[in-house]
Order: structure tokens, then sequence, then C-alpha cells
């Protein structure tokens, strides 16, 4: 028969049971991360919005002011700024809340109000305004997740099979949706002869970002399937793709930068047109590095366009890297860009033998350079090694 507990024993047993809640809270509130982890986040979050709120603010007048004038003129324009993001009844009722608020700070006591009601009303006012604006957040991140969705079926899960030649993609959006696209598709239908068959890589980047960008992201990849086929040249592909964005870049504000190459396996010759993208690099078994620099303008810019094109011969252990520029220009919290500097220095200095896990080393690098800086545009790669 088991001995009864002790008092003590039974205290012991709820504060472990109590500690065990707090943990489990604090999980689940944290998402297990560590608190240096969560400070990073929440300071680059911050300074990310208050980016954001100071293009409001115009910095060359205020350099006239007085350190005082200064700060009161900085604090009005801030504020207006986040208050006009909210909609009209949301400012109003903020500013009747700021009001009770207010009240309270002054001791200001209307007939028959405790002040300590005066408070509480304050704070429950802000929470309820919280509240409204979290509920739009969820409907709206319902939607993204569903437009990421969308789009994560438009592009590739996995690369086509050619003897050969290994492949390997990413994208990660800035937001929950982005504009870059990529794609990797054979030209000569579902059975192709080893002769005749190309290979179309395709790295794009619609100016913008989030919703807007995604939208036509999504029109350039139907378009680009539509045009696209065995027999159609890859400058005859560019533009057309080239003609029907400037039909929808309304007035050339909505250009897409994009990289297309046609890869035969046969004779393993790289015909490539850069319309106003990232310089792809070439990086030979030899350790030689060759800038893929032909092109022109985006496209949407100029209608009617033609794109002079490139070619390379690749050979084996040949290493082929394409990236939108949320790569090169992704910053550190000092404002610093990654660049193409180090993006050659980790080409160069060896680099694992697939082409997975070269897109494993090269997005690590980037991300070890970046920390916990929030991210600022969509980092998309395609990398092709030639086996």
């Amino acid at each position: 028969m088991p001995s009864p507990s002790t008092p003590a024993q039974g205290h012991d047993n709820e504060l472990t049971k109590a500690v065990h809640r707090v943990g489990n809270f604090w999980e689940r509130v944290s998402d297990g991360l560590e608190i240096q982890t969560l400070w990073s986040q929440f300071f680059s979050e911050a300074r990310a919005s208050y980016g954001m709120y100071s293009r409001e603010v115009d910095w060359e007048a205020l350099r006239q002011e007085t350190r005082f004038q200064r700060f009161l003129k900085i604090s009005r324009t801030l504020f207006w700024a986040m208050l006009i993001k909210l909609s009209p009844a949301r400012r109003v009722f903020l500013l009747i809340v700021l009001l009770v608020l207010g009240l309270f700070v002054l001791n200001i006591r209307p007939a028959g109000i405790p002040r300590e009601a005066t408070f509480i009303m304050a704070i429950a006012g802000l929470i309820f305004l919280l509240a409204l604006e979290l509920a739009d957040r969820v409907t709206m991140k319902r939607d993204l997740e569903i437009a990421r969705d969308i789009q994560h079926w438009l592009v590739p899960q996995s690369p086509p099979r050619v003897p050969g030649v290994d492949i390997a993609f990413s994208s990660r959006p800035a937001n929950t949706v982005g504009g870059d696209y990529y794609d990797a598709f054979l030209l000569d239908g579902a059975a192709p002869t080893p002769a005749s068959q190309r290979l179309l890589l395709v790295v794009a980047d619609v100016a913008g970002k989030s919703v807007p960008a995604a939208l036509l992201m999504a029109t350039f990849q139907a378009s680009l399937r539509t045009v696209a086929s065995a027999a159609t040249p890859l400058a005859e592909i560019v533009r057309r793709m080239n003609d029907y964005a400037c039909a929808h870049s309304l007035r050339g504000l909505r250009f897409t930068t994009a990289f297309f190459a046609d890869f035969e396996p046969a004779t393993r010759v790289l015909t490539y047109i850069r319309a106003g993208h990232n310089v792809p690099i070439l990086r030979r078994s030899s350790g030689e590095v060759q800038r893929l620099e032909e092109g022109d303008l985006p496209l949407g810019i100029n209608p009617g366009a033609r794109f002079p094109a490139g070619s390379a011969t690749l050979a084996r252990g040949d290493l082929l890297v394409i990236f939108t520029d949320g790569v090169v220009e992704a910053v550190n919290e000092r404002g610093e860009e990654f660049g193409e500097t180090r993006l050659l220095d980790v080409l160069q200095a060896g680099l694992p033998g697939t082409a997975a896990a070269t897109l494993a080393r090269l997005t690590s690098a980037v991300d070890a350079f970046v920390g916990f800086t929030r991210q600022h545009d969509d980092i998309t790669w395609l990398i092709l090694r030639m086996e």
C-alpha cells in the first residue's frame, strides 16, 4: 500500500505542475524560439516598420529646425502616417480612446466617472481596436495563404529529367506571395527523341512585391507556357513575351526582368537572352568565371524590341547560377548588401557535387550574412550543373 504524500510533497507537485504549465504556455507563445532570436526578430520587424512610416517624413526640410521642433514634427508626422493607414471609423475611434487616455494622464475626471474607470476604458478601447486590426490581418493572411498555394502550383516542384544535366531551384518570397518566377521544362513534347531535346530555363522578376507582383507573375507563367513550343526559336519566344508584357505594363511601370536559356543536351549549347535581369554566373569546372551578359531592356518597356542572344557551350563540371536581385541585394543589420563579390567567393570556395547541395550552400551563405534582418525582396535561384 503506497504511503500517503506529505503536505511538502503535495506543494512540490503543484509547483512542478505550475512550472510545466508556464513552460507550455511560453512554448506556444514563442514557437520554441530562444530569447535572443525573439528579440532579434522583434528588432528587425520594428526597424522595417519604422522604415515604412518614416518615408512620410521630409527629412531634408527638418534639418533647419531646432532639436525640439524636429522631435515634435517627426512625432506628428509618424503619428499621422500610422493614423491614416486605419479606416476612417477606426481613426475616429482611436482619437477618442487617446482623448480618454489623455484625461487620465492629466487627472481630469468627468463628473461621476472614477479616474480608474477612465484608464480602464482607454485600455479596453485600445485592445478592442487591436482586435479589429488582428481580425483583418487573419482574414487577409488566410487569403494570402490560398494565393501562395496557387502560386506554388504554377512553378515546377521537381526538375525535368535530362541526361547529363542536374537542376535545382528554389524561391522564397519576402511576403506571403511574391513576384519572382522560375521554370524549367522540355520544349519537345511528351516523348522527345534525345537528339531533338530542348530544355527551356527561365528566371523572372516582376517589378514590385506581394499581391500585384504575384498576379503579374501568374500571367507571365500562363503566357510563357502558351508561346513556348518545340518549333519556336528562343528569340521569338522572348519577343512574344515582351509584346505581351508591354500590353499589360501600365506604360512601363510594371516591367519584368527575365533570363531565358535554351539548352540542347545533344550539343551542350546554351543559347540565352537576358532581358534586364541580373547577370547569371557560369563557373567553369576549371574555376574560371564567365558572365552571361548578352541582352537588352526588361520586358514591358519597348514594344516590338528585338533582343540579342548569346551562347555558351557547357562541359562536364560546369555550373550555371541564375538568381534574382533579392540575392545580391540582401542586407544585414548594418545595411550592407550581400553583393556579387560574396556570391563569387562562395562559388570559388569549392562546392558540393550536386545542384541541390550547391543551392543549399548558397542559400545558407546568404542567410548567415543577413542574420535576423527582415527579408525585403524575393529570393530565387536556379542552379544547373553539368554531369
